[in-house]
C-alpha cells in the first residue's frame, strides 16, 4: 500500500527497502483521494505534565503493507510552547493512554507488545520502557495512586484453566448471561516486592467496575461505578460507590433509578463531582453534574447546561469551580460551572472543535485536541485561567496543502417550522451559479451530531474531502434527534424514527437546491448506523435519490432488537416491545416498506458486528435482489460495528466514490442521471 504519512515511514523502515518504492509522493497529490485521507493522522491523549512545562500526545496511524493492516498509536512529547517534539515510543504495536506520575518523572502507558494489552512505566531520564503487568485478558483504564508509589487498573476476568482446556479441546460451550467475565479494579504497586514480582492486588469484591474510578486526594479511596453486568445494555444501572484502598471495603454513595457515573474528587477531597442521567434514564441522552460528599450524604443537582451532556474534565485548582466541555451545534464550547452558586461561564468564544480534553495534576494547564473543516488535528495546551491555545504537535504538517471544499453552517426551516441545521460542503473550486451532484451524509446516533472538524481523515467510511475534489457537493445534517441542541430538541424523535427526522433532511436537501448549488436530477445519499437506518428509509418513501449507500444499517426494528447487544435501545425510542405496539415497529421499519425501492443501493457490513448484526444487511440487501433492484453488499470480515482496520476502512472509502461516480458522478450525463 501507498503513503504520504510520515509514521508509515518509520514503519516501511523495519521491513525489505523495496517497499519504499511504493511509497506515494505526498506534493504529486493534485486532489484528496481516499487512499490520501487514510494519511492523515488522529491525535489523542494530550495530557500536560504536573509543572505545565512538558506535554505527551499520542498519534494515531493507519500502518498498511502487504502483511500488516493497523492503526497504531505512538507516544510523542514536547515542550507546552511547542518545541522539541519528539517520539518516545517505538513498538510495532500502539502504546495508548499516557498518564503522568505525579512527580512528572514518569509516564504510565497502556501497549499490547507482547500480546495483551499491559500496564508499562518509561522513565523521562531515559532507557527502555518497562512491563508492570503480566496479564491474561488485558489491562483497561489506570491512574497512579496520588503518592505515585502504585497505580490503580481495571482487568477483565480471564477463563480459568478448566476454561482454557476446554477451549483447546473444542468443549467450550456456554450459557448465555451466566458465568460473565467482569471488570476488578486492581492495585499494582511500583516497587517490586522481595522476591523481585510485582502482584496485583484485587480491589472492590466482586463488583463489576466501569471505566470511570478516582484516586481521592489523600489515596485513602477510590470511586467508581458499577454495573449489574458488563455490557453495553447495561449502562442503565451505574451507581456510585468507593474502596477504602487499605481494607478493600466497598461503600455505596449513590444508587438511585438514574445512571451515575464519571466521579472526580474536589482537590479537598471533601466533595465527590459525579453524572447523573434522567429517571429513568432514556438512551437519547441527559445528564446534569451532581455532587455529593465524599463520605457519602445528600446529593445535591447542579443547573442544567445548554446541552444537557456535559463532559467533566475536571475540577479547578480552588476547588470553586468544576470545568466542563459540550458541543453547542456544529462546535465545541470550553465552560465552567460555579460550585457555590451554579453559574456557568463559557471560556472560549470561536468555532474551534476540541477533542481529548484533560487538565494538569496542579489545575494549571489544559490538553486537548483542536481541528477545522480545512485544518487537520494538532495537540495544543493553554493555561486555564486565559484560554489561549498553543500548538504543540506537528503530526499532520506534511500532508500536502490540497484544498477541502468550503464548508458552511446553513440553516432552514424543516416542514413543521422547526429550524434545523447542517453543514455544506462545496466541490473544490465551485463556481458561482453551478448546479452540481449533491451528496447527503446521514450521521449515526440517532443522537449523533455533525461538527466543523476535518473533512479528511484515516477512520471514516464516507470521505467526504474527496467528494468534495470530485466535484460533489455533500451535505450533512444534524436533524431533530441530534446532540448540540439541547434535551428537547435531541428527544424530539422519539417515537417517530422517519417521521420528522425524515423531513428535516429532505427540506435540507430542498434548501440547498433552492440555494442554486444542487442538482436535483443528481442527488445521492449514504449514512452509517442509525444514519443507515435513515438511508434504507429513505429510499423506502421517495425516488429522487439516484444512489444510496446503506452502512451497518437498522433495517428491521423487530429483528434488531432479538439480536443486537443493546436490545432496550429500540423499545426506550419506541415506547415497549413489538408485541405490545407491532403496528410502530412495522410502520417504521424499511423492511416492511421496501415494496418499490427502485434506488441503486450499496451495502457495506462488518461481518462481526454486534451493535447492528449484519442479518440486518442480509435482509435489505435481499430484498432488494428480488426486486431487481441494482444492489451490491460488501462484507467487512472481522470488523465490529465501525470498521477498525485500516484496509477495511480505505475499501470502504473507496467502494462508497466508485458507487456514486458510477451514478450521479460529476462526470454523468446529467440528461441520464436525470432518468428514472
Amino acid at each position: 500500500m501507498r503513503s504520504c504519512s510520515p509514521r508509515n515511514v518509520t514503519a516501511f523502515a523495519l521491513l525489505p527497502l523495496v517497499l519504499f518504492s511504493l511509497s506515494l509522493n505526498c506534493n504529486a497529490q493534485s486532489r484528496w483521494t481516499p487512499e490520501l485521507e487514510m494519511s492523515v493522522n488522529a491525535i489523542g491523549a494530550v495530557r500536560v505534565s504536573p509543572d505545565g512545562k512538558k506535554v505527551v500526545y499520542t498519534v494515531n496511524s493507519a500502518v498498511m503493507t502487504p502483511e500488516k493492516s493497523e492503526f497504531v498509536s505512538q507516544i510523542w512529547l514536547a515542550n507546552t510552547d511547542g518545541s522539541e517534539q519528539m517520539q518516545l515510543t517505538y513498538s510495532e504495536k500502539s502504546s495508548d493512554n499516557p498518564q503522568w506520575s505525579p512527580d512528572g518523572k514518569m509516564l504510565a502507558f497502556i501497549s499490547s507488545r507482547n500480546g495483551k494489552s499491559n500496564l508499562y512505566v518509561l522513565r523521562l531520564i531515559g532507557g527502555e520502557a518497562e512491563q508492570l503487568t503480566d496479564v491474561k485478558s488485558g489491562v483497561g483504564n489506570f491512574a497512579w495512586s496520588p503518592d505515585g508509589t502504585q497505580i490503580a487498573f481495571l482487568m477483565r476476568d480471564a477463563n480459568s484453566d478448566v476454561e482454557e482446556k476446554n477451549t483447546k479441546g473444542k468443549d467450550d460451550w456456554r450459557w448465555i448471561d451466566e458465568n460473565v467475565k467482569l471488570n476488578r479494579l486492581n492495585l499494582i504497586k511500583l516497587a517490586k516486592d522481595a522476591n523481585g514480582k510485582r502482584e496485583p492486588r484485587r480491589l472492590g469484591g466482586e463488583d463489576n467496575i466501569e471505566a470511570d474510578f478516582a484516586w481521592a486526594p489523600d489515596g485513602r479511596t477510590i470511586a467508581f461505578t458499577r454495573t449489574k453486568m458488563p455490557k453495553a445494555d447495561y449502562w442503565p444501572t451505574a451507581d456510585l460507590l468507593a474502596v477504602d484502598v487499605a481494607t478493600g471495603k466497598v461503600k455505596t454513595l449513590a444508587a438511585t433509578t438514574a445512571a451515575e457515573g464519571t466521579p472526580f474528587y474536589s482537590p479537598d477531597g471533601k466533595w465527590i463531582s459525579f453524572s447523573i442521567s434522567d429517571d429513568p434514564p432514556r438512551w437519547a441522552g441527559y445528564r446534569r453534574i451532581a455532587l455529593i460528599p465524599a463520605g457519602g450524604g445528600t446529593l445535591k443537582l447542579l443547573p442544567e447546561t445548554d446541552d444537557a451532556q456535559p463532559g467533566v474534565i475536571d475540577w479547578s485548582a480552588d476547588g470553586k469551580r468544576i470545568v466542563f466541555v459540550e458541543t453547542r451545534g456544529t462546535i465545541t464550547r470550553f465552560s465552567a460551572v460555579d460550585v457555590a452558586t451554579g453559574a456557568i461561564t463559557e471560556l472560549n468564544k470561536g468555532n474551534e472543535v476540541f477533542g481529548g480534553f484533560s487538565l494538569n495534576r496542579a489545575g494549571t494547564m489544559l490538553g486537548f485536541t483542536m481541528q477545522a473543516p480545512d485544518k487537520a488535528p494538532e495537540a495544543y495546551v493553554s493555561g486555564i485561567g486565559n484560554f489561549a491555545p498553543v500548538q504543540v504537535s506537528r503530526a499532520n504538517a506534511a500532508l500536502p496543502k490540497l484544498p477541502v471544499g468550503k464548508t458552511e453552517v446553513v440553516k432552514w426551516k424543516s416542514s413543521d417550522g422547526l429550524e434545523i441545521e447542517g453543514l455544506l460542503t462545496y466541490p473544490v473550486a465551485y463556481q458561482a451559479g453551478r448546479k452540481v451532484p449533491l451528496l447527503l451524509v446521514i450521521h449515526g446516533g440517532p443522537a449523533g451530531v455533525f461538527t466543523q472538524s476535518f473533512l479528511a481523515g484515516n477512520r471514516g467510511v464516507y470521505p467526504v474531502a474527496s467528494f468534495a475534489s470530485q466535484g460533489y457537493a455533500v451535505l450533512r445534517v444534524n436533524p431533530r434527534g441530534s446532540s448540540g441542541y439541547g434535551q428537547k430538541f435531541r428527544f424530539a424523535n422519539i417515537k417517530d424514527w422517519g417521521g420528522g427526522d425524515y423531513q428535516d433532511l429532505m427540506t435540507g436537501v430542498d434548501h440547498v437546491i433552492a440555494m442554486g448549488v444542487a442538482d436535483p436530477g443528481r442527488l445521492g445519499v449514504m449514512g452509517w448506523s442509525y444514519g443507515g437506518f435513515m438511508t434504507s428509509w429513505v429510499i423506502t418513501q421517495t425516488h429522487r435519490f439516484k444512489a444510496a449507500s446503506v452502512g451497518a444499517a437498522v433495517t428491521n426494528l423487530m429483528s434488531f432488537i432479538g439480536t443486537a447487544d443493546i436490545p432496550s435501545f429500540i423499545p426506550d425510542y419506541f415506547g415497549g416491545q413489538p408485541w405490545e405496539n407491532l403496528e410502530i415497529y412495522r410502520s417504521h421499519s424499511a423492511m416492511f416498506n421496501v415494496k418499490g425501492v427502485s434506488t441503486p443501493s450499496l451495502i457495506q457490513h462488518g461481518e462481526a458486528d454486534e451493535r447492528v448484526p449484519i442479518s440486518q444487511g442480509y435482509e435489505f440487501y435481499n430484498a432488494l435482489k428480488v426486486q431487481n433492484v441494482p444492489v451490491r453488499m460488501i462484507v467487512l470480515p472481522r470488523m465490529p460495528h465501525g470498521p477498525n482496520e485500516p484496509k477495511m476502512v480505505l475499501k470502504s472509502k473507496e467502494t462508497n466514490l466508485a458507487w456514486f461516480e458510477e451514478y450521479i458522478g460529476a462526470k454523468t450525463n446529467p440528461a441520464r442521471a436525470s432518468g428514472n
